[in-house]
């Protein structure tokens, strides 16, 4: 097991599948005692859990909807109960819906920013409030915001937001010591982008980066993992994007 997270507390929003869960045990498998947080699924975060105890590390599994406020304070209250500090934050919890805008609900709209915008803001405010000094914030934007896709209007727009959180709050969390950057994915192998995606769909978009290919949720982890670590102590309001060359 690395060390390169060794003696953190890493807390990962959205971590019972896909990128989130690959977080969690690359965490997990450099040192990080780690909080899985999940929002409806208790068999898929505790067989993460599980999964990382089997491996020999420590990990608790908390379920919470970010979009609810309440329950984002709760998320930060047990991982201070169970391990007593939070060094790492990722929130990478999120929702992803794609219409024209002539179909766009003003649920569609309301869910998004809930939970992309309003769960990171909050996620991050606590984080102010109780991280310790050297602490390190990964927020999840997109690369769809380098590029013009139809119907990705209002997902686009709540990763613009958490792009301007993530630029403003740079200056605001440095006198901690605390950095805070965010990862713009491109195309990653997740249920989440396969969802309502034809393969005929897929392998257009899969052909718009350098390599052919999709990104798989470990091409996300590394850098989420650099981001944790001390050298990258001299970045902090960035956006990344780790996207193959797609934009």
């Amino acid at each position: 097991m690395g060390n390169i997270a060794a003696g953190k507390v890493a807390l990962v929003t959205g971590a019972s599948r896909g990128i989130g869960r690959e977080i969690a045990e690359k965490l997990a498998q450099n040192g990080a005692k780690v909080v899985v947080n999940f929002a409806s699924n208790p068999n898929k975060a505790e067989e993460v859990v599980n999964g990382i105890k089997q491996s020999g590390g420590d990990a608790i599994a908390v379920q919470a909807d970010i979009s609810k406020v309440t329950e984002v304070e709760m998320l930060f209250q047990k991982t201070l109960e169970a391990y007593g500090q939070v060094d790492i934050l990722v929130n990478n919890a999120g929702i992803m819906i794609t219409k024209p805008i002539a179909q766009v609900t003003e649920e569609d709209f309301d869910s998004q920013f809930a939970i992309n915008v309003k769960g990171t803001f909050f996620a991050c405010q606590q984080a102010a409030k109780h991280m310790s000094h050297n602490g390190r914030i990964i927020n999840f934007s997109t690369s769809v915001n380098g590029a013009m896709f139809p119907a990705y209007s209002v997902y686009a727009g709540t990763k613009g937001a958490v792009e301007q959180f993530t630029r403003q709050l740079a200056k605001e969390l440095g006198p901690k010591g605390i950095t805070i950057n965010a990862i713009a994915p491109g195309p990653i192998n997740t249920e989440l982008f396969s969802v309502g995606k034809s393969e005929e769909q897929i392998k257009n978009i899969v052909n718009l980066n350098s390599f052919g290919r999709l990104g798989e949720p470990e091409d996300i982890s590394g850098v989420v993992l650099f981001l944790t670590s001390k050298e990258s102590q001299w970045m902090t309001g960035q956006t990344i994007r780790v996207n193959g060359g797609f934009v």
